[in-house]
């Protein structure tokens, strides 16, 4: 007895148009039978804030409301489900969060911002650094070596970038953020140490760092966890001679560093050098500066 079969094939394989209704042959037994599906593309900017709600009482209240925040409401429901293009659009922002995580910094963007790598205790890649934070808050110790005979000690300012849980945060806002740094440490008069690079890096390899160079302060931006869509930004953690023992009541934080939304890069950079002269004038950060 023959079974029938279930396959689907494109009508037109060679054409490659940009019409987002793309026609399938389906072939099930029963005849050859032409099915056609709206593949657009969910990320795009138009189908954001869309209303999805059926028959709204109020369409603009519901328009109006979705315009004040990012969540994700006014989705609508296919019976008890999401429809279809409200979760496209969530697996899509899902991808983006699960690529910055497993992303590297790029080697152009450090190459053009004169930053020198090393790395901290991970050897085996992204999933022993998202499995064991203890391992990224310490330098590996060729790291060790290399900061010893490539930094300048004792600077005011010690600047690190850190790819942290998003690669994608420091491609989007170091070339911004990091010439307002290095001006406003000229203007302020404070000298700055070699910077550089730390790859699989978390926030406590500020004390390892600080043990090293023995800066006043230092500056380390990092990429923060991605939310849904939002892979893009970055934070900048700063410490008052950070050292072995010191934990996050003695660190201050710039958090949400990104355009359109968050806190501007530009005025993120101006604001942690003026941070950094109140931690020099009181000094200490964190608990100690707010009790200061």
């Amino acid at each position: 007895m023959q079974k029938n079969s279930a396959r689907s094939t494109e009508s037109n394989p060679g054409d490659k148009s940009k019409d987002p209704n793309q026609s399938f042959n389906i072939n099930s037994g029963m005849g050859l039978q032409t099915i056609s599906i709206d593949l657009d593309d969910p990320t795009k900017p138009v189908h954001r804030g869309k209303p999805l709600v059926d028959n709204s009482q109020d369409p603009e209240a519901l328009l109006a409301l979705m315009s004040t925040t990012t969540a994700r409401i006014g989705v609508g429901r296919a019976g008890v489900r999401p429809k279809t293009e409200s979760l496209l659009l969530f697996q899509s922002d899902f991808a983006v969060s699960q690529d910055a995580l497993y992303k590297e910094v790029s080697q152009d963007l450090l190459k053009r911002m004169g930053l020198f790598t090393v790395n901290t205790l991970i050897t085996e890649g992204k999933t022993e650094y998202l499995l064991r934070p203890d391992l990224g808050r310490s330098l590996s110790q060729e790291a060790k070596s290399i900061l010893e005979s490539k930094c300048i000690k004792n600077p005011n300012i010690q600047i690190c970038v850190g790819d942290g849980l998003s690669a994608s945060a420091i491609e989007a806002n170091l070339e911004k953020i990091f010439p307002v740094l290095q001006s406003g440490c000229q203007i302020a008069g404070l000298s700055m140490g070699t910077s550089f690079f730390i790859q699989n890096c978390r926030v406590g390899v500020m004390n390892d760092i600080g043990d090293i160079i023995e800066p006043e302060v230092l500056i380390l931006l990092i990429g923060e966890r991605p939310g849904l869509g939002r892979a893009d930004s970055m934070s900048a953690y700063m410490a008052y001679r950070p050292q072995k023992g010191h934990s996050d009541a003695d660190r201050e934080v710039i958090c949400n560093i990104f355009d359109n939304g968050g806190t501007n890069p530009l005025e993120a950079g101006a604001y942690a050098i003026r941070l950094a002269q109140d931690m020099i004038k009181n000094k200490g950060s964190g608990v100690k500066m707010k009790m200061a």
